[in-house]
C-alpha cells in the first residue's frame, strides 16, 4: 500500500504531469491522440484544491471536481511502476470516502472507450455504465456509482 492520500501542493506539479504522462502515454497510440488528462493544466488544478496525490515519491493521483449533486472524477492516475500494489483500489475508496464527506450522494467519471481496461475496473469497482458519448475527438464511455 502506499502513504497516505494529500492534497497536492504546488512543489508536487512536475510529479503530477510525470504521473500523469507515464499512465497515460501508453494510450496515445490506440486511440490515435493525446488524452485528455496529459493537455490538462496540473498547476491550476493543484492550486484550485482538485489534486490528491498518494506515495513519497508521487506514484498515484486523482483530480476530484465537487458539484452540487455528485463528485466527478476528472482523472485517476498510477505510475506503470506501482501497477499491482493496490494503489488504484485505495485511491478509489478516498474518492468514495472524500464524496461522503462533502454530503455527495455519487461519483461520476469517464474514460475512453479505447481504454478497455478500465471498462473492466470501474463496474468492479460498484461503477454503472451510463451512456456512450462522442465529445468532440473523443469517444466517452460515461458512469456512475451512487454511494450507500
Amino acid at each position: 500500500m502506499t502513504a497516505d492520500i494529500r492534497p497536492a501542493a504546488p512543489f508536487d506539479v512536475p510529479a503530477v504531469k510525470s504521473v500523469v504522462d507515464a499512465a497515460f502515454s501508453p494510450y496515445i497510440e490506440r486511440i490515435g491522440l493525446v488524452p485528455a488528462p496529459m493537455e490538462e493544466d496540473h498547476a491550476e488544478n493543484v492550486v484550485a484544491g482538485r489534486v490528491y496525490v498518494t506515495g513519497d515519491p508521487v506514484v498515484g493521483l486523482l483530480v476530484l471536481v465537487p458539484h452540487a449533486d455528485h463528485l466527478y472524477l476528472d482523472t485517476i492516475a498510477v505510475h506503470p511502476d506501482a501497477h499491482g500494489r493496490g494503489v488504484g483500489r485505495e485511491l478509489l475508496a478516498f474518492v468514495d470516502a472524500h464524496a461522503r464527506s462533502l454530503g455527495l450522494p455519487e461519483v461520476r467519471l469517464m474514460t475512453n472507450a479505447l481504454m478497455w481496461e478500465n471498462q473492466k475496473i470501474y463496474p468492479r469497482c460498484g461503477y454503472e455504465f451510463t451512456e456512450r458519448r462522442v465529445e468532440g475527438p473523443y469517444d466517452r464511455f460515461h458512469y456512475r456509482k451512487v454511494l450507500d
